[in-house]
């Protein structure tokens, strides 16, 4: 059973930039393809961000593309969520999942594990 911790989240201003990192505690890691989910207080969890396992493929959702990144170091077991542009609306928990399959997956029902969660919060 992989363990997921994410870290990184914060305060930052509109405008700025956040790196989270999840470190997986599976040493094959790289047989995973993760995701990255967010939940904004009175809202449901939400797509951000999945990577296959190789990461070659990725997809990031319509309201963070051209924004955020997913990226993974399979060496490290560590995938991460490079956050740029950052506003208001991005303020969330982020999770990071994990999931035994080659295909990536845009949704929560598809994942097994799951981090903790790491707090971003932006000011506007």
């Amino acid at each position: 059973q992989v363990q997921l911790v994410e870290s990184g989240g914060g305060l930052v201003q509109a405008g700025g930039s956040l790196r989270l990192s999840c470190a997986a505690s599976e040493r094959t890691f790289k047989n995973y393809a993760m995701g990255w989910f967010r939940q904004a207080p009175g809202k449901e969890r939400e797509f951000v961000a999945t990577i296959s396992r190789s990461g070659t493929i990725r997809n990031h959702a319509d309201s963070v593309k051209g924004r955020f990144t997913i990226s993974r170091d399979n060496a490290q077991n560590t995938v991460y969520l490079q956050m740029n542009s950052l506003t208001h609306e991005d303020t969330a928990v982020y999770y990071c999942a994990a999931r035994p399959e080659a295909a990536i997956s845009t949704y929560d029902r598809e994942y097994d594990y799951w981090g903790q969660g790491t707090q971003v919060t932006v000011a506007s």
